[in-house]
């Protein structure tokens, strides 16, 4: 989950990871194919970052045999950060970027990653792999290329991450959904969502993006909808 709601928290995910683990080494189950997080750490400042190192970690000492998969951001027909900055662009005259813009997103795309789960499943050795797309743009980058793929000028305003922050806080008030939070600011200006690995996906977005511009941002992708509803 991407922010702790109610009941759900990144400590209550992880003691349920836990009992999880346990119940599949009682029902003899031999291998656990665990899908984490690009650049997760014990040290983390974030807690989502830190509570996707914890889980790794329960992985490992698990006993069992083990595959660790760490994407950066997943595209797809049903994604929520690229859908949604296609809705943003579609609706608004102006698209706010928090800071410089210059920081970096490496995404795969969701079949892409279901063939590295697939293949992790077919093995027997224990590993940890990046799984990021053959692209990197900066943010910037990102939000422009969505904007031409859906055939909308993007015009773009540099403010003050808090600023920013602020704004889609409101914005969600409206959408009765939570847009971003202040952890994934951080974690997207900290360049925690690229990797400095080979890529393992094969689709590139840019390609993606214009195969399936006529569906992309039409309506919004609301995660409380979708998790929490």
């Amino acid at each position: 989950m991407r922010f702790p709601r109610g009941s759900s928290t990144f400590e209550a995910a992880v003691r349920n990871t836990r009992v999880l683990i346990q119940a599949a080494t009682d029902a003899g189950v031999q291998r656990i194919v665990h899908v984490s997080i690009a650049n997760p750490s014990l040290d983390s400042a974030l807690g989502y970052y830190r509570g996707k190192a914890r889980l790794e970690q329960t992985v490992r000492d698990s006993g069992l045999s083990y595959a660790i998969l760490r994407p950066a951001v997943i595209f797809g027909r049903e994604d929520i950060l690229i859908n949604n900055i296609a809705w943003f662009v579609r609706r608004f005259p102006l698209f706010l970027i928090p800071g410089d813009g210059r920081y970096q997103i490496q995404p795969i795309c969701v079949e892409d990653m279901a063939e590295l789960i697939v293949g992790a499943v077919e093995r027997e050795d224990n590993y940890v792999l990046e799984a990021v797309g053959p692209e990197i743009f900066t943010f910037e980058e990102l939000v422009k290329l969505i904007g031409a793929a859906v055939d909308r000028p993007v015009h773009v305003l540099h403010l003050p991450v808090p600023v920013v922050y602020l704004t889609t806080r409101v914005t969600g008030w409206f959408l009765r959904d939570v847009v971003l939070t202040w952890e994934e600011y951080r974690g997207l200006m900290h360049n925690l969502l690229v990797s400095d690995c080979s890529p393992t996906g094969k689709t590139r977005l840019s390609q993606w993006l214009h195969a399936n511009h006529r569906h992309l941002g039409v309506q919004y992708a609301s995660e409380l909808a979708r998790h929490f509803r």
